[in-house]
């Protein structure tokens, strides 16, 4: 062991936006800073009230960038999104072309997958049932491996 610790930066552009669900899941608010995503779309799912991305050229996502992420909060991060997602490198659209991490919907051709999620009315409409199914996923996550 070295002794190095490698820290992650990941593009987040749904529920992860919200300080609430990152500290349900972190215990911590990390660093962020606004970021766009070009040549992807952030798409609402049929049945479901957070989004996804696929690639789509001439379109761009807006969301943040959480800065310092540790391996094990980047495994709970994983864990959270679930196999629906696939973890890939990103980057910005800023000068800077910031190298990230984000996670992308899995199936491309979802016939789910339809127009454009909006952060502001998932805030309005779905974000206190979200912040209590994240609350108990977390404490799930928590618990000794023998009590699940």
């Amino acid at each position: 062991m070295s002794g190095t610790v490698t820290m992650h930066s990941v593009f987040v552009y749904g529920s992860l936006m919200a300080d609430d669900v990152v500290r349900l899941l972190l215990n911590r608010i990390p660093q962020t800073a606004s970021a766009t995503l070009p040549d992807f779309h952030r798409f609402s799912i049929k049945g479901r009230v957070y989004p996804a991305i696929i690639p789509a050229k001439s379109d761009k996502v807006s969301g943040k960038v959480l800065f310092g992420i540790t391996d094990d909060e980047l495994n709970v991060l994983d864990e959270f999104e679930d196999v629906e997602y696939e973890r890939e490198n990103v980057q910005d659209s800023s000068d800077e072309k910031l190298q990230t991490k984000t996670y992308v919907w899995a199936k491309k051709d979802d016939p789910d997958l339809y127009g454009t999620w909006d952060f502001e009315e998932w805030k309005q409409l779905h974000m206190e049932g979200f912040l209590k199914m994240t609350k108990e996923f977390a404490e799930e996550l928590n618990l000794p491996k023998s009590e699940i």
